[in-house]
């Protein structure tokens, strides 16, 4: 899909024939009680014709399905394949999303992402924890200046106001030095957001935007295409980070987001400090070489009146 983000259209058949292909490998005979003799058997996990069979549907029509040849499948065959496949929820969710697309789905660049008042207003509230509002693709679109202190204190603080300039935690993730180096546990992170870019691909995938975004990763890091080519899709709603901090040393923080009803597109990411007392001391301390706090507030309402 990355590679081909700036064409003007492209069908979904291959990828979800791609996505039924690495789920159908990863789920071996053995795992569903299948007795199946292993000489001259070509492949680890299950064959076009034992998923068929098991998923209760003909064999030239999951190949037409795989092959992208047929876009109708309903409800009943799409559950019948994710519980042989073995699918948990956010599979099963992606799944649908690629299999409900149109076969000829055109790509078109959207509009630029704004953040709502509300969210802003939110943001410039929460004084002792570090919050960002990300966009669809995972950009900043306002953040507050403990958050902006934690995770991107090397940027300007103004950029996420400029469409233009707004940091993309996406590219920071697998081309900024920085970002690379302050994250300890880098590879777990790295690949949890991969599974969620994924995802979201699935779900949009008229995005042009995206579709380069997740070309230029592939070209740009040898670790982003290998782990896109595994075809893992992952939700990114909770977890936790260590973090060494350039000015506060490591510190560890849980974060979650927060999805508003009338704007899914936009995530409210918030970090509250890990178990260990140090991580609220070493927040509490990086706060207290924030700027003024009128003069931070004045930065995140520059974000919103734009």
């Amino acid at each position: 899909m990355g590679s081909k983000g700036s064409q003007g259209s492209e069908g979904s058949g291959s990828e979800l024939g791609e996505f039924l292909r690495l789920r159908r490998a990863a789920v071996t005979p053995a795992e569903l009680d299948l007795r199946v003799p292993s000489e001259h058997r070509r492949v680890a996990g299950l064959r076009r014709e034992e998923l068929a069979g098991l998923a209760g549907i003909s064999l030239a029509y999951y190949t037409r399905l795989e092959q992208g040849r047929s876009t109708n499948a309903s409800d009943q065959v799409l559950d019948a394949i994710a519980r042989v496949l073995r699918l948990d929820a956010t599979q099963r969710a992606h799944l649908y999303d690629l299999a409900r697309r149109p076969p000829r789905a055109v790509r078109r660049r959207p509009p630029a992402e704004q953040p709502h008042p509300r969210s802003v207003q939110l943001l410039e509230a929460l004084h002792h924890l570090p919050a960002l509002l990300l966009g669809r693709r995972n950009d900043v679109l306002a953040w507050n200046p403990l958050g902006h202190a934690l995770l991107a204190g090397h940027l300007p603080y103004e950029a996420p106001a400029d469409p233009a300039t707004r940091p993309s935690m996406s590219r920071m993730l697998f081309l900024d030095p920085h970002t690379r180096e302050l994250e300890r546990d880098w590879e777990h992170y790295a690949r949890t957001h991969v599974g969620y870019l994924r995802l979201v691909a699935g779900r949009y995938g008229e995005d042009r935007a995206l579709a380069e975004l997740i070309g230029e990763l592939t070209m740009k890091s040898q670790e982003f295409a290998a782990w896109w080519a595994g075809g893992n899709v992952r939700e990114c709603t909770f977890g936790s980070r260590v973090l060494d901090h350039p000015v506060v040393g490591p510190v560890e923080v849980t974060y979650q987001v927060w999805l508003q009803p009338d704007r899914p597109d936009h995530r409210l990411e918030l970090y509250t400090p890990g178990p260990d007392p140090a991580a609220a001391d070493a927040l509490a301390l990086l706060e207290g070489r924030l700027e003024p706090p009128q003069t931070a507030r004045a930065s995140v309402a520059t974000a919103r009146a734009r």
